[in-house]
């Protein structure tokens, strides 16, 4: 079947819409089916986006402690038994092998490629973790009318390794990895206003201004996504990511470890607003 009759069938759209307004499940269906595989920035506005991590029950208890340890870049939304692949509170029905866009492997701590399902690889003693992301907060920066550049421009978010040291737990340890979002003066203090109340979704930022303070050489050169537009009366303003995780896995060196890929997003059927305080 053609891919725009599959999409005016199955997904409801028109040929020639793209997939951010579908609703979770569907974009979830349109990962499943090979049809959507790329950054979910901007995608099914409303609702939860989750990192992933999923490792070998070996190492779940000492992942857990560290997610524990780093509240702020490591918020838990769900945590799956053994060989569950169901997240029962956050998505039902959803496969976690197959309803992500883009999944990145590690064996040893190295990056060995990244993939478009995992179901070849699964295990019954793998254990998935599904933790906080950025783009909750997000949506409620755009719906307070501060514009989020890297929407438009790449869809990621430009995001970088620090200098800041994670509280450890066992083998796993690591710096932290932030997310940068630039805006005036005004709107940061706005923006931290805002990011507050959502602590499922990292929280408030960490640092405003001199990238330099959290060991950021160049703002140009992001080690994940693409770099965004700054203009002139512009500071960056820098949030926990959930790409945090991914450096403790490579110190950890776990046989095997899945992550999402960054910027590729699991995309929950909870509401944003269900994670406010």
């Amino acid at each position: 079947m053609a891919v725009p009759v599959v999409l005016s069938l199955r997904y409801g759209l028109d040929p020639m819409s793209d997939f951010k307004s579908l609703s979770p499940a569907k974009l979830r269906l349109a990962c499943r089916d090979g049809l959507f595989d790329g950054p979910t920035s901007g995608h099914a506005p409303g609702y939860v986006q989750a990192n992933m991590v999923i490792l070998p029950s070996d190492y779940a208890a000492e992942f857990l402690q560290f997610c524990e340890n780093n509240p702020q870049p490591c918020p838990v939304l769900e945590v799956l038994a053994p060989g569950c692949f169901e997240p029962k509170k956050i998505a039902p029905q959803a496969n976690v092998r197959t309803d992500l866009p883009r999944y990145r492997v590690f064996r040893e701590g190295k990056h060995t490629g990244d993939l478009t399902d995992i179901d070849e690889l699964w295990s019954d003693d793998l254990v998935t973790f599904l933790l906080g992301c950025s783009f909750v907060a997000e949506d409620a920066l755009m719906k307070a009318g501060l514009l989020l550049p890297h929407i438009a421009e790449t869809g990621f978010v430009p995001m970088f390794r620090t200098t800041v040291p994670c509280i450890p737990a066992g083998r796993f340890n690591g710096r932290m990895v932030v997310s940068m979002r630039p805006f005036t003066s005004d709107e940061a203090a706005r923006a931290a206003e805002i990011t507050k109340h959502y602590p499922m979704a990292h929280g408030a930022p960490v640092h405003v201004g001199d990238p330099a303070i959290l060991g950021i050489k160049n703002i140009e050169k992001p080690e994940f996504g693409y770099p965004v537009t700054m203009a002139a009366d512009h500071l960056p303003v820098f949030w926990p990511c959930g790409v945090t995780p991914q450096e403790a896995i490579v110190n950890a060196k776990p046989p095997i470890a899945i992550t999402h890929s960054p910027g590729h997003m699991f995309v929950a059927d909870i509401t944003s607003e269900s994670t406010r305080i």
